[in-house]
C-alpha cells in the first residue's frame, strides 16, 4: 500500500481511517497467507512492492478500545492488548537466540504480571527481541494513536494519559536500532501533540495534504465499480447525498463504513438502508461539546453550517486536546480534523489562510442535529416550564410572545426544514406537564391542526396552536391572523367540543428565523 513508497528510515506517517493500518499489517505479516493476495490488494502486478510482503517483523497494536472512564481502568486495557501483541509473538520463548532474562521478561508481560513500570518500555521491549529472533528490525504500527487522550480529556484525566502514551511510544519510536519505520493513525496531527516533542523525524499526511488521499475511503470510481457488483446502481445518488462529500486534499471520499452498511441493508431489503451508521461508531462528544459550550457567535456558525452555509474560519492543524479550550475557533479545526466538516476553498490573506467549510452529507447533519435536539430536551428538562402552559391555556399572547422568542434566542436553530423544526421546538416546549397531553396534525372538523394541548383526566382547558412560517418579518403579523382564520374556518375546535372540553383557547403563531409573533384568538366557553 501507500507506505511502500517511503524509503527504509525511522519515519512516522500520519493517516485517518483505521482500515489502512488493518491491510499494512496483513501485507507485511510474515506468516503465510491462506487467500490469494489479491483478495485485499491489487498491487501485486508491482514487482517493486510486492518485495516487501512478509519480509519484516511487525508489531501491529490498536488504541480504539481505550476509552474507560478512569484511568486505572484504561491502563489495565493497555496492559491486555500489549499482552495480547506479545502472544503473537511467543514463538520467540522457543528460541536460544533470546535471553533467558529476555524470555523471564516478555512472559510477565504476556501474562500481565509485570510490575507497571515495565509496561511503559513493553513495545521497545517486543521491537528488540523480534529484531533479535528474525535478524530483522521491525515496522511498528499504531491505529488510533489519540482515541485515549480525547477520552481521558472529557473524562478527566489527560495528564495522566498523556504521561503514559508519551513513555511508551517515545521509548518505541525515538533512537530505536530495533525500527525500521512506524507508521500512526488518529484524527489530529501528531507533531504538535505533546506526547511526541522527542520525535524530530515525523513525516505528517493529514486531511488538507494531497499525497495518499484517494486510500482514506471509496472513490467515485471504486463505488460506482461497488455498485456495479451489487447491481444497485439504481442507489447511487442516494448513497452519494448520505455518505459522500469528505474531501482529502483534492480528493472526494465516501465514508466505506457506512457505505458497506448501506449496501447490506441494500441487500437484505430493509425498510431503510440509508442511516447515520457512523454515528453508532463515534463518542460524537466534539460536537455534543460544541453545542453545550458555544457563545452566541459559534451558536450563529452552527446555524449556518446546517442550514448550507459554509462558514469562513482559519484552521490549526496543531491543535490538541490540551490546547482546545485556549482559542474557541480550535473547535473548528477539531470539527474538520474528525470528519464533522470539509473544506471547499480556501484563500490567503498575507500570511494568514482562510477556509470555507461545511457540512459534508446528511449523515454527519443528522449527527448535528440529533445531538442539538438532545441538548434542546435535556434543558426543557430542567426548567419547570409552567409559565409555558399558562399563556397557552389562557391564550395570553403577549407573555408566550416573549417566553418563546427568548427560547428562540439561545437555542441552535436548524432551519433547513422550517416547517418541522418550529412544530418540534413548540411541541417540546409544551410537553411533559402532568394531567396534560399533546396531540400533532390530527383531523378535526374540515383539516387537520397542527397543535392540541388538553387535560387529560379532566375537560376544563384545551388550546389549539397553528403556525406560519414566513420569510420576512413585516409578513408575521398577518401570518399570525390568517392562522386564526383557518381556525375558525376549519373548525378545529370540532372535536374537543365533541371531548366536551368547557374552555378552549386559539392562538395563531408565526415564526420568522429567531423571531415570533403570536396572536391570541381569545378562549371559548362551553356548556354542555
Amino acid at each position: 500500500m501507500f507506505f511502500l513508497k517511503v524509503s527504509s528510515y525511522c519515519s512516522c506517517l500520519f493517516v485517518i481511517f483505521s482500515s489502512l493500518v488493518f491491510l499494512l499489517s496483513c501485507f507485511l505479516l510474515l506468516y503465510s497467507f491462506s487467500f490469494p493476495l489479491s483478495t485485499f490488494f491489487s498491487i501485486t502486478p508491482y514487482p517493486e512492492y510486492m518485495a516487501y510482503q512478509g519480509q519484516y517483523p511487525v508489531i501491529s497494536i490498536s488504541l480504539k478500545s481505550m476509552k474507560q472512564a478512569s484511568y486505572t481502568d484504561a491502563f489495565y486495557m493497555y496492559k491486555n492488548l500489549i499482552a495480547k501483541e506479545y502472544e503473537k509473538h511467543k514463538i520467540i520463548l522457543e528460541s536460544n537466540k533470546i535471553l533467558q532474562s529476555e524470555k523471564e521478561i516478555f512472559r510477565n508481560i504476556m501474562e500481565q504480571k509485570a510490575d507497571q513500570n515495565v509496561y511503559l518500555n513493553s513495545i521497545r521491549t517486543l521491537s528488540d527481541v523480534l529484531a533479535k529472533y528474525y535478524e530483522k528490525n521491525v515496522i511498528i504500527l499504531i491505529d488510533e494513536y489519540d482515541v485515549p487522550l480525547e477520552n481521558a480529556y472529557h473524562e478527566g484525566f489527560y495528564d495522566d494519559m498523556t504521561n503514559l502514551i508519551r513513555s511508551c511510544f517515545e521509548s518505541a519510536l525515538k533512537t530505536n536500532p530495533s525500527l525500521e519505520f512506524a507508521v500512526l493513525t488518529g484524527c489530529l496531527r501528531v507533531s504538535r501533540e505533546s506526547i511526541f516533542t522527542g520525535l524530530n523525524n515525523l513525516k505528517t499526511y493529514s486531511i488538507t495534504k494531497n499525497k495518499f488521499s484517494q486510500y482514506f475511503g471509496f472513490t467515485q470510481e471504486e463505488m460506482k465499480e461497488i455498485l456495479q457488483a451489487f447491481s444497485l446502481e439504481q442507489y447511487a445518488g442516494t448513497i452519494a447525498k448520505w455518505y459522500d462529500g469528505y474531501r482529502f486534499g483534492l480528493t472526494e471520499i465516501y465514508n466505506p463504513w457506512s457505505v458497506l452498511n448501506c449496501i447490506d441493508s441494500y441487500l437484505q431489503n430493509d425498510m431503510v438502508a440509508c442511516e447515520p451508521y457512523w454515528s453508532n461508531t463515534s463518542s460524537n462528544r466534539i460536537v455534543k461539546r460544541l453545542i453545550e459550550e458555544s457563545n452566541e457567535r459559534t451558536k450563529s456558525m452552527v446555524e449556518e453550517l446546517i442550514n448550507g452555509t459554509p462558514i469562513h474560519t482559519q484552521i490549526f492543524e496543531d491543535v490538541t486536546y490540551g490546547t482546545i479550550d485556549v482559542n474557541q475557533d480550535y473547535i473548528w479545526s477539531f470539527l474538520l480534523f474528525t470528519g464533522y466538516l470539509k473544506i471547499i476553498s480556501c484563500e490567503t490573506i498575507g500570511d494568514e489562510t482562510y477556509y470555507d467549510m461545511v457540512i459534508p452529507n446528511v449523515e454527519i447533519k443528522s449527527i448535528y442535529k440529533n445531538t442539538i435536539r438532545s441538548w434542546f430536551i435535556d434543558h426543557i428538562n430542567r426548567d419547570s416550564r409552567t409559565n409555558i402552559l399558562e399563556s397557552v391555556i389562557h391564550a395570553d399572547a403577549e407573555k408566550l410572545e416573549d417566553l418563546l422568542c427568548t427560547w428562540l434566542t439561545n437555542t441552535i436553530s436548524c432551519f433547513d426544514e422550517q416547517e418541522n423544526y418550529y412544530h418540534g421546538f413548540v411541541t417540546g416546549l409544551v410537553s411533559g406537564f402532568n394531567g396534560y397531553m399533546v396531540v400533532s396534525n390530527r383531523e378535526s372538523g374540515n383539516g387537520r391542526f397542527d397543535l392540541v394541548v388538553k387535560q387529560r383526566s379532566r375537560w376544563h382547558h384545551a388550546a389549539i396552536l397553528e403556525f406560519k412560517v414566513v420569510e420576512k418579518y413585516n409578513q408575521m403579523t398577518k401570518a399570525c391572523e390568517d392562522a386564526l382564520k383557518q381556525i375558525e374556518e376549519k373548525d378545529y375546535e370540532a372535536s374537543l367540543r365533541d371531548e366536551q372540553y368547557e374552555n378552549i383557547a386559539k392562538l395563531g403563531i408565526c415564526f420568522c428565523q429567531k423571531r415570533c409573533r403570536v396572536k391570541s384568538g381569545g378562549v371559548d366557553h362551553f356548556e354542555y
